[in-house]
């Protein structure tokens, strides 16, 4: 348990303290989806060649079939999920949908288009979310409008946020479509360009997040106040939204790879105000 909080605290910080924040009967299977989404998201990082990561997928997805047999392996993140599971008869279709997605990012190549990248996130984020909202009991159409553009807006974001990390490794995911209209090549961002036309292609991307958040927001008297609690991440990415865009859309500027200390109490106000 304390070596997978650890694992959780420093490859998801903020979804960790989200999750803390979440009613009694919710917290323990939100963490163990949560697990599980990094455990997927570790994969492409920690392998080096895509045979092993494919072998790690394939383990994921006959551990979710088992699960749902009951016979789930004997394996820590497993044991959880399966918890969370039978007391919410969590969506298996959701769950495979999760690996199956986080499989294809195996290619390792960047997203075509903005389009792609959006779907990526559709699949991975919001479907998480969906299953967030399982975990808290409900079932409502606005509710799972709502987790559809939070999920594509946090995709966006986490693309955004990884791009020094990545270009650090002389890898660029970034959707090639808005790179080629600025006339911005992968070499610009592997060397760290602070240049206009990569803070252009970086505007571009970061205003497709706000208007998948705003959209979102544009409903929330439809969406139940239980739902909220599943779109706590929206301080998250209003916070890095906000900050990229008082750097004048510079995402390799040194002041965007800090975290935010003050994040958990804003977590902490929005929980109580019961809004996204």
């Amino acid at each position: 348990g304390a070596e997978r909080t650890s694992c959780l605290l420093s490859r998801d910080y903020e979804g960790f303290v989200a999750s803390l924040l979440l009613p009694e009967e919710a917290r323990r299977s939100s963490l163990a989806l949560r697990a599980l989404n990094v455990e997927l998201a570790q994969v492409k990082d920690s392998v080096s060649q895509k045979t092993i990561g494919l072998m790690r997928m394939q383990f994921w997805k006959t551990a979710i079939e088992e699960m749902y047999r009951d016979e789930p392996p004997k394996q820590p993140v497993s044991a959880e999920l399966w918890r969370a599971v039978r007391k919410h008869y969590l969506t298996k279709r959701w769950l495979l949908r999760i690996v199956a997605e986080r499989e294809k990012d195996l290619e390792d190549r960047a997203y075509r288009n903005l389009q792609e990248l959006e779907a990526y996130s559709e699949n991975t984020q919001s479907t998480l979310m969906y299953l967030l909202l399982q975990c808290l009991g409900v079932k409502d159409v606005h509710a799972d409008h709502a987790a559809s553009h939070i999920g594509k807006a946090q995709g966006i974001v986490t693309c955004l946020r990884a791009t020094p990390y990545h270009s650090g490794r002389r890898k660029v995911y970034l959707p090639m479509d808005i790179c080629m209209l600025h006339g911005a090549s992968q070499e610009d961002f592997i060397r760290g360009s602070r240049e206009q036309n990569v803070r252009d292609v970086v505007y571009d991307i970061a205003s497709q997040a706000h208007v998948h958040l705003q959209h979102a927001r544009s409903f929330s008297h439809s969406v139940p106040a239980a739902a909220t609690a599943a779109f706590l991440p929206t301080v998250v990415l209003e916070d890095y939204l906000q900050r990229v865009r008082k750097v004048d859309f510079d995402v390799f500027h040194p002041s965007l790879q800090s975290r935010n200390p003050l994040l958990p109490i804003w977590l902490y106000l929005r929980s109580w105000k019961k809004t996204y």
